[in-house]
């Protein structure tokens, strides 16, 4: 089996210290090591480093290769220019299944928290054994909820498809996205329903398959693509063909219209690190707790306060609050509005302020 992290995207809620030149998988939020690098040693824990390959744009190889100097350049999977996680796993399905047209592979999304690392190799293993024995299926990875997350998908459980080493495997009945509080927290009573972390696993000719069959636009480019991969032709080739590819997500394109799917119920101790207020939970001891790094001073309770400068913060009776200063900008919310960071990029976006981008 293979490794494929997918590290390419921008991190717009995780602004003001993610920007679009050095976006959220290159910064450090849990100790010393960056989301890429956490995810490529989480990946090396279970793979050789052939086995590991990294789809991204070629506009973020090179903050790549500074952060992993020692990842080989042949592994890199890379698009001309960004068109959603659709038409980019399409092309790693090609060229994995050109290298090798047995090959199952996993997507790790590069902005994944991960604490159980021995169980989700374990997983992983499951899956791969899944697909072994249903070449056809698409196996997910499914993560019992916690609490009731209203900025996850969710995947409903159908019924009971089989057991491999004890463990229940279940057929998907449906995906649900990013529910309501009180839809989240009827998902938490119920066993029906698990966090979708879109760890998928697949061999790469059944992903092909399903884009034969759901999107053959994009797939009549990736079979012109995967005729020249490997050949001296191959960068002239994806840098013609690739941007014929309209985007579109490998959710709505494949995944939520493919009927065989099966799923494996996990406890990773996973979170998707896709704002603030994730990266305050997963780094307190103990709820309540404030999560500071930098220069504090004063009172706080159930807070994440950052300091990237040397500046002095300092609060007075706050609660639940979400505070990062960088050099150039101060973000304060509430840790409930974390999700609509997005919205402040977008407005920087709208008045052309790059600077602050």
């Amino acid at each position: 089996m293979y490794a494929l992290i997918l590290a390419g995207g921008g991190g717009t809620r995780l602004w003001p210290v993610s920007r679009s030149q050095n976006p959220k998988q290159f910064q450090p939020f849990f100790g010393r090591h960056t989301l890429l690098q956490k995810t490529y040693l989480r990946a090396k824990k279970g793979f050789s480093i052939q086995k590991i390959f990294i789809s991204t744009n070629l506009k973020q190889q090179r903050l790549i290769q500074k952060q992993l100097p020692n990842f080989p350049l042949k592994n890199f999977i890379l698009e001309p220019e960004k068109r959603d996680t659709g038409p980019a796993l399409g092309l790693a399905a090609a060229f994995l299944h050109k290298l090798d047209p047995k090959s199952i592979f996993f997507t790790a999304n590069v902005d994944h928290y991960v604490e159980k690392e021995r169980e989700f190799h374990r997983a992983i293993k499951l899956a791969e054994n899944i697909v072994q024995q249903h070449p056809k299926a698409v196996a997910l990875l499914g993560v019992n909820p916690s609490y009731p997350e209203t900025g996850y998908g969710y995947i409903k459980m159908g019924k009971p498809a089989f057991r491999i080493d004890g463990h229940e495997v279940f057929q998907v009945e449906k995906f649900v996205e990013k529910p309501d509080l009180a839809t989240a927290k009827e998902y938490l009573k119920s066993w029906e329903y698990l966090w979708n972390p879109a760890i998928f696993v697949w061999h790469s000719a059944t992903l092909l398959d399903l884009f034969k069959k759901h999107l053959p636009g994009h797939y009549r480019v990736l079979m012109r693509i995967q005729q020249a991969l490997f050949t001296p032709k191959q960068t002239q080739v994806i840098r013609k063909e690739y941007p014929k590819m309209r985007p579109i997500s490998i959710d709505y394109g494949i995944i939520e219209k493919t009927k065989n799917m099966l799923v494996l119920p996990v406890d990773l101790g996973w979170a998707d690190i896709g704002h603030w207020r994730t990266v305050r939970d997963v780094l307190q001891k103990k709820p309540g707790q404030n999560v500071i790094r930098g220069r504090h001073f004063g009172s706080a309770e159930n807070s994440l306060i950052y300091g990237y400068t040397k500046r002095a913060i300092t609060t007075s009776g706050v609660k639940d609050l979400i505070i990062v200063d960088t050099e150039d900008a101060l973000l304060v919310c509430p840790a409930g509005s974390a999700q609509d960071v997005k919205k402040i990029v977008e407005e920087l976006k709208a008045k052309k302020l790059k600077k602050l981008l």
